[in-house]
């Protein structure tokens, strides 16, 4: 799964990056920025082209570590933001503790790892944060698995249904805040604002 993922986001780079703002994520990037003070720290999961998640978070004053599994997307954003630290990482292999951030977004990500792992990733990210440390993150609305075309290419998702998203999120020690559905773009992703216990 995770090679049909790299594979596809290295080949349609550069056209995605060209769509990404289809979706309206500034009002909930919002609330995220005004409980965070100027240098805080926050790493992005799945960063993609830097564009425009990063980039706002750099113009508030943040400072941005971002991962993703596509080279193509990382050369992408390491050219759209020089001033963030970018590498090429499968989340599936962070290891506890490895970061030390104040929050941590992952937007359209998690759900292209398979869904039994999303549980172990949540623990893994919560590693990260103090207490009351923030995660911001979309997950897939629906319980769905499988392979679909996507820009051109074939893209898997792998997703529980909205409650059990917010059940894992909560059992790897986060507080939720925020749990809302999105259908900017025409799709339907559940936002979930959390912050760590």
């Amino acid at each position: 799964m995770n090679d049909l993922v790299r594979d596809g986001y290295d080949r349609i780079a550069r056209a995605y990056a060209e769509q990404r703002d289809q979706f309206k994520n500034e009002r909930h990037l919002d609330i995220l920025a005004a409980r965070l003070r100027r240098n805080s720290r926050v790493l992005d999961v799945g960063c993609g082209s830097g564009e425009p998640i990063d980039r706002y978070l750099l113009d508030r004053g943040f400072a941005v570590t971002g991962i993703d599994i596509s080279s193509a997307q990382v050369a992408l954003a390491r050219s759209a933001n020089p001033d963030s630290v970018v590498e090429v990482r499968d989340m599936l292999d962070l290891r506890p503790g490895e970061y030390s951030v104040d929050a941590i977004v992952s937007f359209y990500t998690i759900f292209h790892a398979p869904r039994e792992t999303h549980a172990g990733l949540f623990a893994t990210l919560r590693s990260f944060l103090p207490v009351g440390g923030l995660l911001l993150v979309t997950m897939g609305a629906d319980d769905w698995h499988g392979v679909e075309e996507f820009h051109g290419v074939e893209m898997a998702w792998s997703h529980f249904g909205a409650l059990e998203n917010r059940r894992l999120v909560e059992r790897a020690g986060f507080a939720v805040e925020l749990d809302e559905i999105d259908e900017s773009g025409g799709e339907r992703h559940q936002i979930i604002l959390a912050r760590a216990i």
